[in-house]
């Protein structure tokens, strides 16, 4: 820890917040193996002790807080440490728990986490969420996460949500079917207050709760954005140069419209018309979805797919074909073949690049960065790594010379002095102002030291070489 932070130097203040990040988790880690030992101190069976109070008299007991496969502990035992751990005891159940799980049922994950790469909370929030699989169908959680430890909490957590439902595709059809027991549409009343309150106010509004099938919500969302859509095109002009109303008014209006189908097949008829007389409407019932599928290991389809678009995230086939068989139009577009590259001698990367680019990636190649492009309403900048030159050799624009990024990581890479270089088409070398460096891959962020930053630098001459 540095003495006095006001006379240390930026390169100082980084280095201290990144070992003091490290150190954090270590701790943490800690924490969870002084529980995990005071557990095991305490596992044997109290009732087989000499003159043992009998349970139905309220005497210790040994109970399972873990998943299948973890061991037991006595549970009056955990009072103690709760109390050492500054916390109630339900806090300490469930701290241990999960440490249970980690070590027992993901040891491939705890390993990770014990090394520092990755936060804590994060896999505890795995080690709760895959509790209810069976040791052997958790061995599929715990090889995709810690290979992707590396990578983002968000990214870490859509991949551990999809292996849990791959691995019992079963109990989640069974969720799935129990959450349809539980359809709605609420209309609460406001709480006193609400109209005046100065954070989220409610003054002249109302507020509409529903729950329904994902392909009907799909269907409902795709009408409010037409219908918005076309209200917004039909609305007059801002009165003296104001701003326009936004599309959250407009999709309001439409949603409030449907209250009234009369006056929306009124309207869109009249606004179809206006547009394009003696044709006829528009098809409304085309929706644009990206479904990645897979074979498993006997050349069928897998149980899962991944969905982007309106509906995100992983998805039984069965929840897939409720999607399609609410859309009339569905068209199929050809495998994007990721092992294949080309280049143009233009500026502009095209468009299939472009898309070769972000199928590879995901989301934003800025070290550290959580940006997923499927959540995200702009689309990257497709950055040049290696910057344009116009009187340059040709084909310098290409999945060779091509970095992902946000907006935000673009500016401070263009104006901040940030260093980058390209391995691969999908494959990174940062380094910052300040000197911090890191590797970054599909399979998240890694610290480099200087050495090996130099050492990856030297091979991205062998692949410029290669593109060329």
């Amino acid at each position: 820890m540095l003495s006095d932070l006001s006379d240390a130097t930026p390169a100082q203040l980084l280095h201290a917040a990144g070992n003091g990040v490290q150190v954090h988790r270590i701790h943490e880690v800690e924490q969870l193996e002084l529980l995990l030992a005071w557990a095991d101190l305490h596992s044997n069976d109290p009732q087989t002790e000499p003159d043992a109070v009998p349970v139905r008299l309220g005497g210790p007991k040994l109970i399972t807080l873990g998943g299948d496969g973890t061991p037991q502990v006595q549970d009056l035992a955990l009072v103690e440490m709760a109390i050492a751990r500054h916390e109630g005891v339900l806090s300490t159940r469930n701290a241990l728990a999960d440490a249970f799980d980690l070590r027992h049922r993901l040891p491939a994950i705890w390993k990770g986490v014990k090394a520092g790469r990755c936060e804590l909370w994060v896999v505890r929030k795995v080690a709760r969420w895959s509790r209810k699989l069976t040791r052997p169908q958790v061995r599929v959680v715990d090889t995709a996460v810690a290979a992707a430890l590396d990578e983002a909490p968000s990214r870490i957590l859509k991949i551990a949500e999809a292996k849990i439902i791959e691995a019992d595709p079963v109990a989640h059809r069974e969720r799935i079917n129990a959450n349809r027991k539980d359809k709605g549409v609420w209309f609460p009343q406001p709480r006193p207050g609400t109209q005046i309150e100065s954070v989220d106010n409610a003054a002249g509004l109302g507020v509409v709760f529903a729950r329904i099938d994902e392909a009907d919500a799909l269907a409902h969302a795709r009408m409010v954005d037409d219908l918005a859509t076309a209200l917004a095109e039909h609305a007059p002009a801002a009165a003296d140069g104001g701003e326009p109303l936004g599309m959250d008014h407009w999709r309001a209006e439409a949603f409030a419209m449907l209250a009234d189908p009369a006056a929306v097949l009124a309207f869109l008829q009249g606004s179809d018309e206006e547009n394009d007389p003696g044709t006829a409407a528009p098809d409304r019932t085309s929706v644009d979805l990206v479904i990645h599928l897979a074979h498993d290991t006997t050349g069928n389809l897998g149980p899962l797919a991944r969905v982007e678009g309106r509906v995100n995230g992983p998805r039984l086939l069965d929840q897939v074909r409720a999607l399609l068989a609410r859309t009339t139009n569905v068209t199929i577009s050809p495998v994007v073949d990721l092992h294949t590259g080309r280049s143009v001698n233009g500026y502009e990367h095209p468009a299939d690049v472009k898309h070769r680019t972000e199928l590879r990636t995901l989301g934003d190649v800025f070290p550290h960065a959580t940006g997923l492009f499927a959540h995200h309403g702009r689309a990257p900048d497709h950055d040049h790594t290696i910057a344009y030159d116009r009187h340059g050799p040709p084909g310098q624009t290409g999945d060779h010379n091509d970095t992902p990024l946000g907006r935000h990581h673009h500016r401070a890479k263009t104006h901040l002095g940030y260093t980058v270089l390209q391995l691969g088409p999908d494959r990174w070398i940062w380094g910052t102002p300040h000197g911090l460096y890191r590797l970054v891959t599909t399979t998240g962020t890694t610290v480099l030291t200087k050495a090996e930053y130099q050492l990856h630098a030297q091979q991205t001459l062998v692949f410029a070489g290669d593109a060329a």
